[in-house]
């Protein structure tokens, strides 16, 4: 295995397992629900179940905090002092959030007080397990034995392969974050309208198609993946899908997955509470390697 450390963002949405049998280091973000904190930080976490629960039953409306450039430089300094020289920091999508940015402000300033650390910082242009997915394949190529440049250099190549598609199940929580109009949001939860979103080349969350019903959705983010994989689809050994608790739905969508493409290999996860504040409770998304976003 090659010798670098891999950094991302809790917005990847990757198990603390799957982080820690593959030497992850993870960067928290924190949210803040009825005034209260939370954050790895702070010491303070809601379960994720307890987290939907107070969107869906209690209306809460938690905001969130993007990750500053001194606590990415904190992170960056404690791995130099346990003696490690080279970083590879795979950040939250910059359409999204500043804290990419905030990371190459941290990795300028480290690298300047340490002339022998590199640290690499890349935009996955990703949000959640699609961000999960980038971080799995340099993953890969670590244990693989590529270097950092060299991964790097692939992540790059390929970042504009990585496909999200996604349905949700409340446009409020996309008119809140300005996804939706409010007569959309209100006409459309009336009539049962599901809409159909991708993360962009640049990164932001764009609406691109609309369906009447819960099942339909479901099948149509399927439908996209068929339609999207091309050439990519001999590549996708495993195929990533996370829910904001709704855990039947996300295994609903592996099957039908595997039913039509043959692929056998999920990591199907709950969204953690940074996306699913913009996404609310009931969002099913579904990421793999396409020809194009």
């Amino acid at each position: 295995m090659a010798d670098f450390v891999i950094v991302t963002d809790s917005t990847a949405d990757l198990p603390v397992e799957y982080l820690e049998d593959n030497n992850i280091v993870c960067m928290n973000m924190s949210y803040t629900v009825d005034g209260e904190v939370y954050s790895g930080k702070t010491g303070k976490e809601l379960p994720w179940k307890e987290f939907y629960r107070l969107m869906r039953e209690e209306e809460k409306m938690p905001t969130t905090s993007q990750i500053n450039p001194e606590e990415i430089k904190d992170t960056f300094e404690e791995l130099i002092q346990k003696g490690n020289k080279e970083i590879l920091y795979l950040a939250f999508s910059s359409g999204l959030s500043g804290t990419c940015n905030n990371g190459k402000i941290a990795a300028q300033d480290v690298m300047e007080e340490h002339p022998d650390v590199k640290i690499i910082v890349i935009d996955s242009l990703s949000a959640s397990l699609g961000e999960g997915l980038f971080v799995y394949y340099a993953a890969r190529m670590r244990l693989a034995g590529r270097t950092m440049e060299e991964t790097a250099e692939w992540l790059n190549a390929n970042v504009q392969n990585f496909v999200h598609v996604f349905t949700v199940d409340d446009l409020h929580h996309l008119y809140r974050g300005g996804r939706v109009s409010k007569t959309t949001a209100i006409i459309g939860t009336m009539a049962g309208i599901k809409p159909i979103l991708h993360v962009d080349k640049e990164g932001h969350l764009i609406p691109i198609d609309k369906v009447r019903g819960r099942k339909k959705s479901l099948s149509r983010l399927v439908d996209y993946m068929g339609q999207h994989m091309g050439s990519r689809r001999k590549d996708n050994e495993i195929v990533f899908i996370s829910h904001g608790d709704a855990l039947q739905d996300a295994q609903y969508v592996a099957g039908q997955v595997e039913e039509r493409f043959g692929i056998k290999n999920f990591m199907v996860a709950p969204i953690g509470p940074t996306v699913g504040t913009h996404s609310g409770p009931g969002t099913i998304a579904l990421f793999f390697l396409g020809e194009e976003r």
